[in-house]
């Protein structure tokens, strides 16, 4: 799909496709909804007020098939809320809901008309526009053409066409990093493994970035026990992915952490077949850092950033880790696993402490689909934050707030910590039954952050939609990460 920025002409309405047009909550029009209906004869209020309960809020659409008065085939009226509460955000949720309005109506151009609205929202809606279109359809071959989406171009009219383009560049590189992370969620476990995921980060050299992958071998000169004891099962080597992005000069990196199970069946603790095929995004923390990497380097961040993903298969096997198994971490401790799939923490672990060891980093931020546990305390829509640091903690909040990817923050509380404490070993890989479970998992891997500031993002309840009931992620990967990591580097830690 190409989008293209164009000027406002508020004396000529656009020909041909389909047009989308604001109105504010209470039935206030937009500059180009007012033109709309003066060129309609109307047309644009009647429909409002002939669907009764349209009032502007957003979400709201009110759909006009060839209104007379215009050479259009389409006209959307799309709610966007409180005029003053126009913002990115909500620029990219219209656009979206535009799209989606007449995405298989087989019109193959929309134009969304913002005369007035400025720069920053004309290249938001854009980049609505791109995350609404997202499509991972590259295995399909019998998909019938009506249920194709249609629209190939979506023009965005504004009143200064270079200074859309400017702004949309960044936008650009964010929307093509989501896309990279939300194929690799997307891929089929049979053909994303630890080597061939490793392969595609590998790629990104192309944009500048550095990239090493460590094998089994020289993880095992390091230590790194509880890494490769979870990928023992499985005929997939496992692999540790070092990403590095220097654009800051002389700084101290910034790092990032994911976990990057590519199937995870649980082990020996073996899951249940009912939605086991879900766990090939069990690699969702790692491929929003890949993402996160990928937009640094692209829009040439000034900043140092470290990017490490621990990649690994879980499978049960004759080799597998099994429950009352004994691991040595990187950091010297060890671990007694009690279940197998809990096997993200054991990645983590040592991924962590690789890390910290080596680049010595401002602070560490996690990402993982970590635990079940955290949508039992926040449902699908909001992921756990967990820091031993509150400047960071804030920095990822005002972030997330920034870019409408949910965090809320919970507590690490000491007094839990006593939960992982085992009778063998220096801790154990889960708590004292389920209570508190993404708190214990969370306190695990602080055991390994050797108090630097540190935060974990338990992702589980946000990296896959199914249903999606927002406007800019289409049911399945959701990236969930990238912009917000991005907007966090980008607001406080470039130079």
């Amino acid at each position: 799909m190409r989008i293209e920025f164009v000027a406002s002409d508020r004396t000529a309405a656009p020909t041909g496709g389909a047009v989308a047009v604001m109105a504010f909550e209470g039935g206030k029009l937009s500059a180009a909804a007012e033109d709309m209906d003066k060129a309609t004869a109307g047309a644009v209020t009647r429909a409002i007020a002939a669907s009764n309960r349209f009032n502007g809020k957003a979400g709201q659409t009110v759909e006009l098939v060839a209104p007379g008065g215009v050479d259009v085939q389409r006209l959307v009226i799309v709610g966007s809320g409180p005029q003053d509460s126009l913002n990115g955000e909500a620029a990219e949720t219209f656009a979206a809901q535009a799209y989606a309005a007449v995405k298989t109506s087989g019109v193959e151009t929309l134009s969304i008309l913002l005369p007035g609205a400025g720069a920053e929202l004309a290249a938001h809606a854009a980049l609505g526009v791109v995350l609404a279109a997202y499509r991972f359809d590259k295995y399909r071959t019998t998909e019938k053409a009506e249920k194709k989406p249609s629209v190939t171009t979506v023009a965005i009219a504004v009143d200064d066409v270079a200074a859309a383009e400017a702004a949309y560049a960044p936008l650009k590189a964010l929307g093509e990093a989501v896309y990279f992370s939300r194929d690799l969620v997307s891929e089929p476990p049979n053909v994303l493994y630890p080597a061939e995921y490793a392969r595609r980060v590998k790629a990104l050299e192309s944009l500048g970035l550095e990239v090493e992958i460590l094998g089994e071998a020289e993880m095992a000169k390091l230590g790194m026990g509880s890494l490769l004891g979870v990928g023992q099962g499985s005929r997939r080597d496992s692999q540790l992915v070092v990403i590095q992005w220097k654009g800051g000069g002389d700084s101290q990196p910034v790092a990032f952490v994911g976990k990057g199970v590519t199937f995870d069946t649980g082990g020996i603790s073996i899951k249940p077949a009912d939605g086991m095929e879900d766990m090939k995004w069990d690699m969702g923390g790692s491929a929003a850092v890949a993402g996160l990497m990928h937009v640094l380097a692209a829009r040439k961040a000034k900043v140092n950033a470290v990017g490490v993903l621990g990649l690994v298969e879980n499978m049960p096997d004759g080799n597998a880790q099994r429950p009352g198994d004994v691991v040595t971490s990187m950091s010297g401790q060890t671990i007694e696993v009690i279940n197998t799939d809990a096997e993200g923490r054991l990645v983590l672990a040592d991924a962590l402490w690789y890390t910290q060891d080596r680049f010595k980093p401002k602070f560490m931020v996690d990402l993982a689909t970590l635990t079940g546990a955290i949508i039992i305390s926040l449902g699908n829509d909001f992921a756990g934050l967990f820091s031993n640091n509150d400047e960071l903690a804030d920095n990822l909040l005002a972030a997330s707030k920034a870019t409408g990817e949910p965090l809320w923050r919970m507590p690490v509380p000491a007094i839990y910590d006593k939960h992982i404490d085992s009778a063998i070993a220096d801790m154990k890989n889960v708590g004292n039954g389920r209570a508190g479970g993404s708190i214990t998992a969370a306190l695990f891997l602080q055991r390994f952050v050797n108090g630097l500031p540190w935060a974990h993002l338990d992702i589980a309840s946000t990296a896959w939609k199914k249903p999606s009931t927002v406007p800019t992620i289409p049911d399945g990967a959701v990236g969930f990460g990238v912009r917000l990591l991005n907007r966090m580097v980008a607001d406080k830690y470039e130079g």
